[in-house]
């Protein structure tokens, strides 16, 4: 059974096809300035050369069918028809709180999607984009959504609503939905089967850190508390997004500043994080360059962003009444030592007994805590493609 899995943005789809039967992605791609002058597809195929399609693309429909063509042409793609793709899952940011795990596609759920759109306005129209032109293009097809908010949906109420009046909750949704669902989800069963352990028997903290950045706390194999909120503005210092701060600061700004509430939303979004603390970048690899080289800003944001994430994992070790896993993930999860290093030290009361010999690999499951550590702690690679894959077959089986 072959599953495309679509993940679309504002401008840009990434694609894979993976072939279920033996879990191996047959072809990958990325399509980028959908709309834009300069359009382009990039295909990858293991064991050959790129595959770059460079042609005026107006819309998704357009950038899709060229997925499409792309996948069957007959010297760089990997099947031999549209017939071989068994269903299609599709990455949706927000499905509120009526959906706390994968659905196939019907009339009922795009509704429900389109009800989303003002608590996701960024991210939700593209996804709804994506999935009705696959319908149009692949009408006989099943097509599966998969939610980053479902995993967080078993969060206690306790854990999700906000000090606010209830009525804010009831009437217009405001609470804390969590996102980045289908990697914490991934690696935590991951971390249960390297533990040789069930995952129903496990206390697990799951850091997925990169550019966008959370942390999960999971008892039993279930979300009970993770960091990013309303929106995914909330909690860790990130890239560019300032994460935990007192909401009064908003109105400061306004006045202050002389700007309007969306000029200040604009700055907590995109000039904030370790880019507006640093000053240099809201890339990790750039703002560790230049620590190296003696930038106190960067240094400071470096610091900040792991002291942050270190508080995180004790509060949720305390809201789970212990800790038997924590795992790294995500692109500076995965790739950056000295992170992980910074964040697990001081966790000795915990229980976790740091192996920085171990702990110096990139992008590879590795446990990197030692044999007699109480607290396991892993780098696990995530992957919400095969996620996304695995939910899309159980669906459609």
């Amino acid at each position: 059974m072959k599953v495309l899995v679509i993940n679309c943005g504002s401008s840009s789809l990434k694609y894979q096809l993976i072939d279920m039967q033996n879990e191996s992605v047959l072809a990958k791609g990325l399509v980028e300035r959908i709309g834009i002058e300069g359009s382009i597809l990039t295909q990858k195929v293991e064991g050959r050369d790129k595959y770059v399609i460079e042609q005026p693309m107006k819309d998704h429909k357009d950038a899709i069918k060229l997925v499409l063509a792309a996948l069957v042409d007959k010297t760089n793609g990997v099947i031999g028809s549209m017939d071989e793709i068994s269903a299609v899952g599709h990455r949706v940011v927000h499905g509120g709180e009526k959906y706390a795990q994968s659905v196939i596609i019907d009339e009922e759920v795009m509704k429900s999607l389109e009800d989303c759109v003002k608590l996701a306005p960024l991210h939700n129209p593209p996804n709804i984009i994506g999935i009705n032109a696959c319908k149009e293009l692949m009408p006989e097809t099943p097509m599966v959504a998969v939610f980053d908010t479902a995993f967080h949906q078993t969060m206690p109420e306790e854990a999700y609503i906000y000090a606010l009046p209830y009525e804010y909750y009831k009437d217009y949704g405001v609470r804390k939905y969590g996102f980045h669902g289908t990697s914490h989800k991934y690696v935590s069963a991951k971390a249960a089967e390297a533990m040789g352990k069930n995952i129903e028997d496990l206390k697990i903290i799951t850091c997925h850190l990169g550019n966008g950045s959370s942390v999960t706390a999971i008892k039993n194999g279930i979300s009970v508390d993770t960091s990013m909120g309303f929106t995914p503005l909330e909690g860790l210092a990130m890239g560019t997004r300032c994460g935990d701060l007192d909401p009064a600061i908003v109105s400061f700004l306004c006045k202050e500043l002389k700007i309007t509430v969306e000029e200040v939303e604009n700055i907590l979004n995109k000039k904030s994080g370790v880019l507006g603390i640093s000053g240099v970048s809201s890339d990790f690899r750039d703002i560790e360059n230049a620590a190296a080289e003696g930038n106190k800003r960067a240094e400071l944001a470096l610091t900040l962003f792991n002291y942050r994430v270190k508080q995180y994992i004790g509060s949720y070790a305390a809201a789970m009444g212990g800790v038997d896993c924590i795992v790294f993930t995500a692109g500076l999860g995965e790739n950056s030592p000295e992170t992980r290093e910074a964040v697990c030290s001081g966790l000795e009361f915990l229980g976790v007994d740091f192996d920085a010999a171990k702990n110096k690999v990139r992008g590879k499951l590795t446990e990197i805590s030692t044999e007699s550590s109480k607290v396991k702690v892993y780098t696990i690679p995530t992957d919400e493609e095969m996620m996304i894959a695995k939910d899309t077959v159980a669906l459609v089986k």
